[in-house]
């Protein structure tokens, strides 16, 4: 497949942009709503999801996927939700999950994605962002009671009357409703307060109201709705509420199997997943190559690499989307040896499932640049283009993209070939953060200012080289050094802290936190561990802990750490063996 080439405006200047939307093919409806009755015009009787659970195998067809999605939407409606009403998502990967998602837009609610990673500090800070006025959380996932944290959260969960509730801390809230856990780890959660609804009960809440209300108000959607709120880190001390209006979900959707070469006939895509649907690029890259092509999503709730490899065998997958560090310990797994795993086909950044003896794939994923910003792709080179086609660049922007590349310093756009920051605007934009004005948000001519820096050819092609910003990548997740750093600050006898990301075989980045203590001060890396476990998430949590004097440390004339320097005396530190952490 050919990546369709852009046009160059602006004579030498790297102003680059992408052909018109219109003109992309495959394009369904862009609503979500309307994404969903498409698929499932197409595909009704055929399996769209998997999910192998405690008591057995669940299998949901598409038009079963469909009619779960229009009972959650009755039942939102029934519970009063509005128009762009917040209604949280704190589930695994699960059926209900997509049923969530459709559901809530075809109620004229706008989803927002929650982290089952939280810490109670966390999560206190997402419910109090992103108000949500109705929150559908699973009771217990792995050692994790979010029934429990709730009410250690919020006490008044605890004694209130149903249908009264109000909180101060919340002031939104209105409303919880409470899945069965299908990660069987830890024993039972305690009983759920009287104000908490279960699941069933919630669905039944909504059997009064009529189907046809349903299509009545999904008729009312349009592709500038908001969709999905998404939480991304970011430079700022605090997680960025990011927030995509329905289109760039639906856009997004039906273009990932143009983009993957997908050839459904030959290798039907059945795509399992254990990472969770709060991260935009799963819910995106998955959804969209799986259900816009008939197929089939393959749900693990918490990934374990043994559990993965044995459903890979038996459900005959062919497009496994997991992380980096997931395909490490895939390979040391004792199920290694013993599965058959020869229906891989699509296997994207999963290079050791290469060296599996029973895969045999000659589909090759080429690079693609994209931010949560933008809901994954921005760029991309098309899976099995030649490599003489796209010499090791980025691919150039997609339908309706615009991309330039400035000074950073001026916000001048630089000649064709220069370097500079990026910058991007189109479809898949997000519709703003919340919280943000739009002046804090996108420059003056409605781009967002990415932090990644690379030059464009005379080709259109852009060649990305890494991240002017500080934000680590580690795992294929973002992580905020900031948002670290300000957890840690709080540790007694911690004077300067700066967490930064150091070069990892598996991660790509480790965290790595740097602290000078206090004069006078010892302090203990595994306490220091064991006090952020409390506060952070597992894939936020620095494994590894460096100390040093504060001459060590080279400081800019506000006092504060030199970044970039850190990080290679961070380096050099751990080759020789550097005061290690407790493992993360």
């Amino acid at each position: 497949m050919n990546a369709a080439m852009p046009t160059l405006r602006s004579g030498p200047w790297s102003l680059i942009h992408g052909l018109p939307l219109s003109q992309e093919p495959g394009l369904g409806s862009l609503t979500i709503a309307g994404y969903a009755r498409e698929v499932t015009r197409r595909y009704a009787e055929r399996e769209a999801l998997v999910l192998h659970a405690p008591q057995g195998r669940i299998s949901w067809t598409y038009a079963e996927l469909w009619e779960r999605s229009v009972e959650v939407a009755q039942a939102l409606i029934a519970a009063g939700v509005d128009k762009d009403s917040r209604i949280g998502i704190l589930m695994t990967n699960r059926p209900e999950y997509l049923s969530a998602v459709f559901g809530i837009a075809m109620a004229g609610g706008t989803a927002v994605a929650l982290s089952t990673f939280s810490t109670p500090y966390e999560l206190e800070y997402l419910l109090k962002t992103s108000n949500v006025s109705l929150l559908l959380y699973e009771r217990q996932v792995l050692k994790k009671d979010f029934g429990a944290m709730l009410t250690e959260l919020e006490p008044r969960i605890a004694t209130a009357t149903p249908g009264r509730f109000s909180s101060m801390k919340f002031p939104f809230l209105r409303r919880l409703v409470a899945l069965d856990a299908v990660t069987a780890v830890a024993a039972p959660a305690a009983a759920d307060a009287a104000i908490v609804e279960r699941w069933a009960d919630f669905l039944a809440g909504g059997v009064a109201i009529d189907a046809a209300q349903v299509e009545a108000r999904a008729a009312t959607s349009s592709p500038g709705d908001p969709g999905v709120l998404f939480f991304s880190s970011g430079t700022t001390s605090t997680p960025k509420g990011i927030l995509h209006a329905q289109r760039a979900l639906a856009i997004q959707w039906w273009r990932w199997p143009r983009l993957m070469d997908i050839d459904a006939e030959r290798y039907p895509v059945r795509c399992w997943t254990g990472n969770g649907f709060f991260w935009s690029g799963n819910l995106s890259m998955v959804v969209g190559n799986a259900l816009s092509t008939g197929g089939a999503v393959i749900l693990q709730p918490a990934f374990q690499a043994d559990e993965a490899l044995v459903i890979m065998e038996k459900e005959r997958v062919s497009f496994p989307n997991g992380r980096p560090h997931q395909w490490a310990r895939l390979e040391a797994s004792d199920q290694w040896t013993r599965v058959d795993l020869s229906s891989l086909h699509y296997i994207t950044y999963g290079t050791t499932l290469l060296k599996h003896p029973s895969v045999k794939t000659d589909w090759q994923l080429r690079p693609a640049f994209g931010t949560t910003e933008t809901l994954t792709i921005n760029t991309a080179v098309p899976a099995n283009t030649p490599e003489a086609e796209y010499r090791g660049s980025y691919g150039v922007p997609l339908p309706g993209n615009v991309l330039k590349i400035v000074d950073p310093d001026t916000g001048e756009l630089v000649p064709i070939g220069e370097r500079g920051e990026i910058g991007i605007k189109g479809p898949t934009l997000m519709l703003g953060y919340i919280g943000k004005t739009i002046e804090e948000t996108f420059d003056s001519e409605g781009y967002f200012m990415t932090g990644d820096g690379g030059y464009v050819d005379a080709a259109g092609r852009l060649f990305w080289e890494g991240r002017l910003t500080e934000i680590i990548k580690t795992g294929g997740a973002n992580v905020s050094p900031s948002e670290i750093d300000a957890v840690i600050a709080t540790f007694p006898g911690v004077k300067l802290t700066q967490t930064v990301g150091v070069p990892h075989d598996t991660l790509g980045e480790m965290v790595v936190a740097c602290i000078v203590p206090q004069d006078g001060k010892t302090l203990d890396a595994a306490e220091l561990c064991d006090f952020l476990k409390e506060r952070l998430a597992s894939f936020k949590l620095p494994r590894e802990v460096l100390f040093f004097s504060e001459d060590e440390l080279a400081v800019t004339g506000s006092g504060k750490i030199k970044f970039k320097l850190l990080r290679e005396i961070a380096v050099k530190r751990l080759a020789a063996g550097g005061s290690p952490a407790s493992p993360a």
